[in-house]
């Protein structure tokens, strides 16, 4: 998922970053390489703190909605890439009769499927329409070493 970053340089001091999404997220970089990787890192650790804290990461701005934004004013507008966070596999157990998992085996083999794989596909093909699906998402930064302070 791509966020724009504002990137600030006033005389005499580092690349300021700032996220029109995520007021409070800011870093900095003594060159503009630095100020895009501590971007990333900082955004990521953002994120992954509203989702922690329970609050609703938002969808990406476009620049025609920030155009009137007084805080564009002096500053180039750039994408900051995070990437969803993989989810974790779970093992469940169910029961069903022999001839259901017959069934249910054969239609997956014709679709090239595993079992789990077309149970789970046929599920929410079948009941999507009443599933609401959740706010948040999950993202996260490749790079996570680096400690930056999350602002509010």
């Amino acid at each position: 998922m791509d966020y724009i970053a504002y990137l600030h340089k006033e005389r005499n001091s580092d690349f300021g970053v700032s996220f029109p999404d995520f007021p409070g997220c800011v870093t900095a970089g003594k060159t503009l390489e630095q100020a895009r990787r501590m971007a990333a890192q900082a955004l990521a650790l953002h994120i992954d703190g509203m989702i922690e804290d329970g609050d609703v990461v938002p969808s990406p701005s476009n620049l025609d909605t920030l155009a009137s934004d007084p805080n564009m004013k002096g500053a180039v507008a750039f994408l900051v890439s995070v990437e969803p966070a993989p989810e974790k596999t779970l093992r469940i157990n169910i029961t069903a009769r022999e001839s259901q998992l017959e069934a249910i085996d054969r239609l997956a083999n014709k679709a090239g499927m595993t079992r789990s794989a077309f149970m789970v596909q046929s599920s929410l093909n079948r009941f999507a329409s009443s599933i609401s699906k959740p706010q948040q998402r999950k993202v996260t930064s490749r790079a996570r070493s680096a400690r930056t302070k999350r602002g509010r």
